[in-house]
């Protein structure tokens, strides 16, 4: 199992911006679709954008298209999800996910195929 160490949250106003780091344990980083999920409490979690294995394919949900990027740096066991033009709505806690299974098609928006997960990191937008 992959460990995942989320960083990169914290305070910022409307209209800002914020890049999310997510740094993965172990070699086979590379091997691993990686996805981003966001949750705010009293609610489920909550896709927000995924990453195929050399990063050509990006999926997101239609809230953050246009805003968030989401990248990888396989050198680094590394993804990044680049948060710009923030609203108070984005406020959640953002979690990176590892779907460390063999799978074909594209990246996965379905929480269930993400095995590992990472502790989280809390954004909040407010002025």
């Amino acid at each position: 199992q992959v460990q995942l160490v989320e960083s990169g949250g914290g305070l910022v106003q409307p209209g800002g911006s914020l890049r999310l780091s997510c740094a993965a344990s172990g070699r086979s980083f590379s091997s691993y679709v990686m996805a981003w999920f966001r949750q705010v409490p009293g609610k489920e979690r909550e896709f927000v954008a995924a990453i195929s294995l050399s990063g050509s394919i990006r999926r997101y949900t239609d809230s953050v298209k246009g805003r968030f990027a989401v990248s990888r740096d396989n050198a680094r066991n590394t993804v990044y999800l680049q948060m710009n033009s923030l609203k108070p709505e984005d406020t959640a806690v953002y979690y990176c996910g590892a779907d460390i299974q063999i799978r074909s098609g594209l990246p996965s928006k379905d929480e269930s195929a993400y095995g590992s997960w990472g502790q989280g990191t809390q954004v909040t937008v407010s002025s």
